[in-house]
């Protein structure tokens, strides 16, 4: 379908394409967001991008079809009249919760690292989850009860926990915003939480492959047919140096130094908010130099297809399915983790290869150097015991 200068009520309706959509120069920063959710179901909700006292501030207006396309353009053009006045037009009265969600989405945004899915996985855990039952609903009147309601629908405590727990979270930091706005005086997932039982769950781990089956697992991908030869080879970096999906994808050439064998990733793309050296292994580095071949130019070691962006998450999972490897990305760091405690490498040295933080505050106040060296010996070892059960 065609792209219009402007909406019509007609494109609202019938459009399927994911994408963002604006009502041209005229539509006051009006714009229709088309996501597609979890089981194939398609979501259209309306935006107004606009600029509040010098910042560029995106407005949540509610969602298609229970906001048409002409209400949409009212309170947009409402919105950009209280601007014009110098009143805020979320500061007038009581936001919705879908409204919160999107400024408190706004206020976090810049903390999250670059490269990550953190606003994607919000919006998709309020989208599937919450907005359905009270995402129109004032903040100032949703109770602990609708609360409880969204835990246990369709028995989401006890059958998804981790899921359900996700939700819990993500909305208490809402309700903060909100009793820091003057919205509430209380937090009404504190007392949920305390009344939801604790047992009956299991947790499930990251499935992972046996560490004297991940040779044989790479060979697997290595051959696989259907996917990129630069997704193969992210995955195989990602075993060669057991390091995580997310710094694997956003990995860049000026992070790794050559002559040294050293990647060093750095804070804002670790999931411990801290610089990490990983000392790259001979295998990791033939690796690298496939993956060089390949790059034509792009900053990023393994770009996705436009070179400007790097693989998704998604992508590298498809090469396991396609290869029939039977584990997770993750999981591959349990495979070396486990190969690390049969082989009596010390447990520090094994953490500290994993870029795990050091929980004891006592030791982490002399953990005053990341053993480089020790760990380099270490993934040279993987390396090699990788190449010999493949």
């Amino acid at each position: 379908m065609k792209r219009p200068r402007t909406l019509s009520a007609a494109f609202v309706r019938t459009v399927t394409k994911p994408g963002v959509y604006g009502d041209g120069y005229g539509g006051h920063g009006l714009y229709l967001r088309v996501r597609r959710a979890a089981h194939g179901r398609l979501a259209k909700t309306w935006g107004q991008r606009v600029r509040i006292d010098g910042r560029v501030t995106n407005l949540g207006l509610g969602t298609y079809p229970v906001v048409t396309l002409s209400e949409a353009r009212r309170e947009a053009l409402g919105n950009r009249r209280e601007i014009a006045q110098g009143r805020h037009p979320r500061r007038g009265g009581v936001p919705t919760l879908r409204a919160a969600v999107e400024r408190v989405i706004e206020v976090r945004r810049v903390a999250w690292k670059a490269g990550t899915r953190s606003e994607e996985q919000w919006r998709t855990t309020f989208f599937e989850y919450v907005f359905p039952h009270i995402g129109e609903k004032p903040v100032s009147e949703i109770t602990g009860a609708d609360i409880m309601g969204l835990a246990t629908a369709d028995d989401l405590w006890n059958r998804l926990r981790p899921t359900a727990q996700r939700v819990l979270r993500q909305l208490a930091v809402v309700f903060r915003w909100c009793i820091a706005e003057g919205h509430r005086k209380d937090n009404p997932v504190d007392a949920v939480r305390a009344a939801l039982p604790s047992n009956g769950y299991k947790t499930k781990h990251h499935k992972a492959v046996l560490h004297e089956r991940v040779g044989k697992a790479l060979a697997k991908v290595r051959s696989v047919d259907r996917c990129g030869a630069g997704a193969k080879l992210a995955v195989e970096f990602l075993v060669l140096t057991a390091a995580r999906s997310g710094e694997v994808r956003g990995a860049r050439w000026d992070e790794i130094d050559m002559a040294t064998n050293t990647w060093t990733i750095p804070a804002e793309r670790m999931k411990t908010r801290s610089e990490h050296r990983v000392p790259v292994s001979i295998a990791a580095m033939q690796v690298l130099q496939k993956a060089k071949a390949l790059s034509n130019g792009s900053e990023l070691v393994f770009p996705g297809a436009s070179g400007t962006k790097g693989l998704s998450g998604p992508t590298l999972g498809r090469v396991l399915r396609l290869a029939e490897v039977p584990g997770t990305l993750h999981g591959f760091r349990t495979s070396f983790r486990t190969w690390c405690g049969e082989e009596g490498v010390d447990r520090e040295v094994a953490e500290r290869a994993l870029a795990h933080v050091v929980r004891n505050q006592v030791e982490a106040a002399y953990a005053r150097t990341d053993l480089l060296e020790r760990r380099r010996e270490v993934m040279e070892a993987w390396g090699r015991y990788i190449s010999a059960v493949a």
